[in-house]
This record gives C-alpha cells, structure tokens and sequence, in this order.
C-alpha cells in the first residue's frame, strides 16, 4: 500500500530529516512510527500527504509515485487519506456535526448521504448524541474522537496519526489507540507516529523506529507473528 525506496528530506538551510528511509506498510496493517521528537516522524507522515517534497528516492501509494502526481490529480490522492492531528484542528465556531461534515461538504456529497455518514461516524466514535454541541463544551478525548470521525468520514483507504494521544492521559490514550484498531480491523491501512512507547508496545503492533532522520528499527511484535509459519 505505502512503499519508501531510499527516500531523504532534506529542509532549506541543510536539515535533513530523512535519511535513505526504505519500508512498505501492507494494506490493511496497522504500524506504529516512533522515535524522539524531531526524529522524522511528522516528516515522513507529509511526505506521504505530498505537503512536502522528496529530495531522493521514492514515494509508492497503490503502486503509483505520488511525487510524480500533477497538481490536478493530488484532491483525488488526497481524498484516499485519513489525518488525525494532535491538535484536533476542529472549528470552535461549528458544531460537532458541522466539524466532521466538512469533507464531504468539499467533495460536494449528497446533503442526505453526507449526513447519513456523519451520524455513521459519530456513532463509530461514540458521539452521535453530542453532534449538536460545540467542541469547545467537549473534553480532550472527545475532541479527539471528533477529529477521528472528521478523517474517516468519507472512509479514506488511509489513516495517518501524528502523535494523536500526546494530551491525552494513559486512560484515554489507551481508549483512542482501540479505537484505531477497530478502524485497522475493516481494512483500513494506518501509520501512527508516537513516542509513547509504554503504550504502543502493549498493542503489539508493527514498531518503526527514526533516529535522526534513520530508520534504524523495524519490528514486528511477538504476539503478531504467531500462527505465519
């Protein structure tokens, strides 16, 4: 589904934040992207939403190269992707219902269907009864559910989270990270950065591990390798 081929990234003014990066996430699996804070980690996720640019190697999504993509094809690209945020990135003058709308509204959906799906959303994340209200009236975990909702609305065949449950307690961080795994269960490919090792070694997912632009780990947890032999 996502492949790197010897992929670097290099900034204005010399900081490389890439360094000859090479993996591929399978689709339909679920990995975690790890690593100290300005490893690479939020680099790699925008290179694969092309809000960046590679300066070597490649980029392979479903077999095309997406640095090759013309500008008119990139809204169709874009609308495969899923992205999660940590900062929730919603709007504080819409509702709840308004916010997880928005793409939809975008794409120019069916009024009826797009509703139909914003309700299929918020019951996914367990806020259809609080559609109604403003973000700013919800907690920190439902706001991030919102955020959630808003990126699979229209059931992008992506899911990228950058560090999603870094305000969030171990208790709710615990409660997003199941709610990614139900999403990852229908199919849906995800890659979620975060240096939250406690957490991401117990879900025993697929760790990839950045240092200094390298990546210098990847790991396949025990418990997912039992029974492929």
């Amino acid at each position: 589904m996502i492949r790197f081929d010897e992929v670097s990234k290099q900034y204005p003014g010399g900081h490389q934040a890439l360094k000859q990066v090479s993996f591929e996430l399978n689709k339909g699996e679920m990995a975690f992207l790890t690593g100290r804070s300005g490893a690479g980690k939020s680099t790699l996720l925008k290179l694969i939403m092309c809000t960046e640019k590679i300066n070597q190697g490649q980029i392979l999504v479903g077999g095309r190269n997406i640095h090759r993509l013309s500008p008119s094809e990139l809204p169709l690209y874009r609308r495969r992707i899923g992205v999660v945020f940590q900062d929730h990135q919603l709007l504080y003058d819409r509702s709840v219902f308004d916010n997880v709308m928005l793409p939809l509204q975008i794409d120019a959906y069916d009024p009826r269907e797009a509703a139909r799906r914003v309700r299929a959303a918020l019951d996914k994340v367990g806020l259809l009864n609080k559609e109604k209200l403003n973000p700013i009236h919800l907690s920190g975990g439902e706001q991030q559910r919102v955020g959630i909702a808003r990126a699979v609305v229209n059931r992008p065949q992506i899911l990228l989270a950058d560090e999603p449950t870094g305000n969030l307690d171990p208790e709710l961080a615990a409660e997003i990270m199941h709610l990614f795994e139900q999403f990852n269960q229908i199919g849906v490919s995800m890659l979620i950065a975060s240096h939250d090792l406690s957490l991401i070694t117990r879900l025993r997912h697929r760790i990839l591990t950045l240092d200094n632009g390298v990546l210098i780990k990847d790991e396949l947890q025990p418990s997912r390798l039992q029974g492929q032999y």
